[in-house]
């Protein structure tokens, strides 16, 4: 009896240390499911890549009452932004900012942050070529109105965060997050778009708005055709102090078109003015390895010069400037004011390139900013396309929202593609087209773009036209 007693004690011992183990086993396998597949956070819309324009749709968003209540996550894979100093040396990055780019920031309260810090307004702008009299100014009657406003970039990130902390209830900004692969619902088949960071973190959206530049991860994934090409030429930026006397206001804009490639001045203050040069890379290269006075001489040459001239694109302009009445475009030109100095360390080049997505969206997703589109800067055009896709990205989701239908639906989707196909589109290939027509010296090209030039100062509907066209 007390043996079989044993054995049923002993029994009941093991059974239960048993069932402990097991337990214990049971939760062990839980918690390494939960380190290696973390639980996946939805949000309604993710911006993938923060940056001037991704950042602006951030703020934009939250900032819509129809969208207010929408829960958005930025993902910025660079560190947290520092802010910005107002009183320290003017930035080599800066934007020539259009009108309809300034409403947009009016229209998220981003706008009065921006003027109580500096900006600089311009003026007039005068175009000219190097291998004839021929040019172009542009501004408005009696210069009642702006051309464009110069801002360095920091200074606009630095408004457009200030806004995005205010309205920090409902967008959440990740920071030094690097996307590693999209998951979109055409393709995957589930219900949402996903995101997955190189961390390992996972996040669920309705929309995955590809806000990630030119390389863009979001637009691979889309599996739309783009058509890209690089233009073998840097583009160098860097911040001028300028020989100008204290009671003159810096306020035009300058751009030559030289052989190698177009040189710009941007009126920043009274005495600086920022530089962006287009050229070649050897040339570049050339120019980052000058000193100072070395880089300053080479810049006034390169306004001042006198180029190979074409005769018959001369004798052409003249006949032109008589027929409108005009002594001829050489007494109507100014010169910008000299160079003096360069900031340090303010030199800096980045390569030049054409880029555009055939279709801008597509069920889950959609594309902003140099995701989409990517543009030579002779035109200080390629932010404000940004902004521009940012307004209509805001305007369709809104519409859409308020109709009940779904954020990622492509019935409403394509509308904001029609949109900024329309609007980008011709500009794109104006843009490029001036770059082609002004890379080579040959004689009836320098004739036909001088004669274009010429004919369209001298039309005031046309130049209008194109200047409403830049100022948006």
């Amino acid at each position: 009896m007390l043996i079989l007693l044993r054995n049923n004690a002993g029994s009941a011992a093991i059974s239960q240390a048993r069932s402990i183990a097991k337990r214990l086993l049971s939760t062990s396998a839980g918690n390494t499911k939960t380190e290696t597949s973390p639980a996946t956070e939805h949000y309604d819309i993710i911006i993938g890549g923060g940056g001037l324009v991704g950042t602006t749709l951030a703020a934009a968003l939250v900032n819509n009452v129809t969208l207010a209540d929408k829960k958005v996550l930025l993902l910025e894979g660079a560190p947290p932004f520092k802010g910005f100093d107002p009183t320290g040396p003017y930035q080599n990055r800066v934007s020539a900012i259009n009108r309809n780019s300034v409403e947009l920031f009016k229209s998220i309260n981003a706008w009065a942050h921006i003027e109580q810090a500096r900006y600089k307004p311009v003026k007039q702008m005068q175009v000219w070529e190097s291998n004839s009299d021929a040019l172009i100014q542009f501004q408005h009657n009696n210069f009642a109105s702006d051309v464009a406003c110069i801002i360095e970039n920091d200074l606009i990130l630095d408004a457009v965060y200030s806004r995005v902390k205010e309205l920090s209830a409902n967008v959440e900004v990740l920071n030094r997050a690097r996307i590693e692969c999209v998951g979109l619902p055409g393709k995957t088949g589930a219900p949402h778009s996903q995101v997955k960071l190189q961390d390992g973190r996972i996040f669920t959206c309705d929309l995955l708005i590809g806000a990630d530049g030119a390389n863009s991860v979001v637009r691979k994934e889309m599996g739309v055709d783009v058509f890209s090409f690089n233009y073998d030429r840097m583009g160098l930026v860097a911040t001028l102090d300028l020989n100008m006397e204290d009671d003159c206001d810096n306020s035009v804009a300058w751009q030559r078109f030289l052989p190698t490639g177009p040189v710009a001045l941007l009126p920043l203050s009274t005495k600086q003015s920022s530089l962006v040069w287009s050229t070649t890379v050897p040339h570049a290269k050339e120019l980052l390895a000058m000193d100072a006075n070395a880089f300053a001489d080479a810049l006034n040459e390169a306004f001042c010069r006198q180029y190979p001239r074409v005769d018959l694109a001369d004798k052409a302009l003249q006949g032109l400037n008589a027929l409108f009445g005009n002594s001829g475009a050489q007494h109507q030109r100014q010169y910008p004011p000299q160079v003096c100095g360069v900031q340090d360390g303010s030199r800096a080049t980045f390569p030049l390139g054409f880029l555009h997505a055939s279709s801008y969206v597509c069920n889950g997703a959609a594309l902003v900013g140099d995701a989409a589109h990517r543009v030579h800067p002779l035109a200080g055009q390629g932010v404000n396309l940004g902004f521009g896709d940012v307004r209509h990205l805001v305007e369709t989701l809104a519409a859409a929202a308020y109709a009940g239908f779904k954020l990622g639906d492509t019935q409403h989707l394509v509308k904001y593609e029609r949109k900024c196909l329309l609007k980008n589109v011709p500009i794109m290939v104006g843009v490029h087209g001036l770059h082609t027509l002004y890379s080579t010296d040959f004689s009836p090209v320098v004739l036909m773009r001088s004669l274009g030039l010429q004919l369209t100062q001298n039309l005031p509907p046309i130049k209008n036209l194109f200047m409403k066209t830049a100022m948006g």
